[in-house]
């Protein structure tokens, strides 16, 4: 279930982990240029120029990147490519992995976080058939050290199983692994270019890993349709992974305004997860979960809440601008003083 779109501009929007901040002039430009007489023609199936940039922004071969329709169609294809037998995630997660699991008719099982949301990796080293991990999680924003990542995939690698690390926001404090690709031939690297790169509505993402995994992800694609991505997305997507630069310093931004909304919101009273992700997830000993997110979209601050085992108490708040978060914080004081008004009461 997507997270709300509403049709008007009164909502501060926190509820879908958006980038606050506008792509850079360069995407704009491209794909304004790209908008010409050649729409008539089909696009590269091969996505050759967006594999070519991402691979010499991470170092690595061309052949080694696969480039898709946002993150989410590259994890439908992985979970086509590679996994049969039984597949093991976290329980609470993406929630599309289990969508996808199913899809496939994949066996799947859902691993219990620890009791502080943490991953132990350890749980995931009896996986008949792989494994597949968000780092950081989500929606806890918890991220993994990178060693925990490396040795999920080589204990995997030596039983022949895939192991996926879906990097989506990784930008915002966590370690990427494809610096190992070559080392852990069985581990796949998934990238998105919705949130650090502020390209949400133009799906684009992609995967890196050794030439054998891009194949089985090309082998899927080629299945459903050759031309998943468009001139506009293919002409916008090379020119956001080439402004690292730009990206970089807005990545920035909302890990200096996370660290500041956590720390307001611990000493209001709040229990905030550390996140390394561009939300944060949090609760109050004293509100239900989702008596705190009505009242925040009473006045105008939409976030979003999950009414599942475990986390019903708990809000997932994007990272927006410092005036969102400080509209936020606002209203999160005022729900707060009515509560011990009506307690006192």
């Amino acid at each position: 279930m997507p997270g709300e779109q509403p049709k008007n501009a009164r909502f501060i929007k926190l509820n879908t982990n958006e980038n606050p901040y506008p792509p850079s002039p360069a995407v704009i430009e491209a794909v304004q240029k790209a908008a010409d007489e050649k729409l008539r023609l089909y696009p590269d199936p091969e996505c050759s120029e967006l594999r070519e940039a991402a691979a010499a922004r991470y170092s690595v071969d061309s052949g080694q990147v696969f480039a898709g329709n946002g993150s989410d169609e590259i994890l439908a294809f992985a979970f086509g490519a590679f996994f049969e037998r039984e597949i093991y995630f976290p329980d609470i997660t993406y929630s599309f992995y289990p969508v996808y699991a199913d899809l496939w008719c994949i066996p799947r099982r859902a691993i219990p976080l620890r009791d502080d949301f943490s991953v132990n990796i350890n749980d995931y080293k009896d996986s008949p058939g792989g494994a597949v991990l968000p780092n950081p999680n989500a929606p806890t924003g918890i991220a993994l050290p990178l060693q925990d990542i490396l040795s999920l995939a080589g204990f995997m690698n030596e039983r022949g199983n895939v192991f996926i690390a879906d990097e989506a926001y990784t930008a915002f404090g966590a370690l990427s692994a494809v610096p190992y690709i070559d080392e852990y031939p069985n581990l796949l690297t998934v990238h998105t270019l919705s949130k650090s790169a502020s390209l949400a509505g133009l799906r684009a993402g992609f995967a890196i890993g050794s030439v054998e995994l891009i194949e089985g992800l090309r082998r899927i694609r080629d299945s459903f349709n050759s031309y998943t991505m468009d001139r506009l997305a293919l002409a916008g997507a090379v020119a956001a992974v080439k402004d690292e630069k730009y990206y970089d310093e807005i990545s920035r931004k909302i890990i200096s305004t996370r660290t500041r909304v956590t720390e307001a919101l611990r000493k209001s009273g709040f229990y905030v997860l550390p996140s390394s992700a561009n939300f944060i997830f949090i609760k109050h000993p004293g509100i239900s979960g989702g008596g705190f997110f009505s009242e925040l979209r009473k006045k105008g601050v939409l976030v979003r809440h999950f009414n599942r085992d475990r986390i019903a108490d708990f809000l997932r708040v994007s990272i927006g601008t410092d005036d969102d978060m400080d509209i936020f914080l606002n209203a999160c004081e005022n729900i707060l003083g009515e509560y011990n008004e009506n307690y006192q009461k």
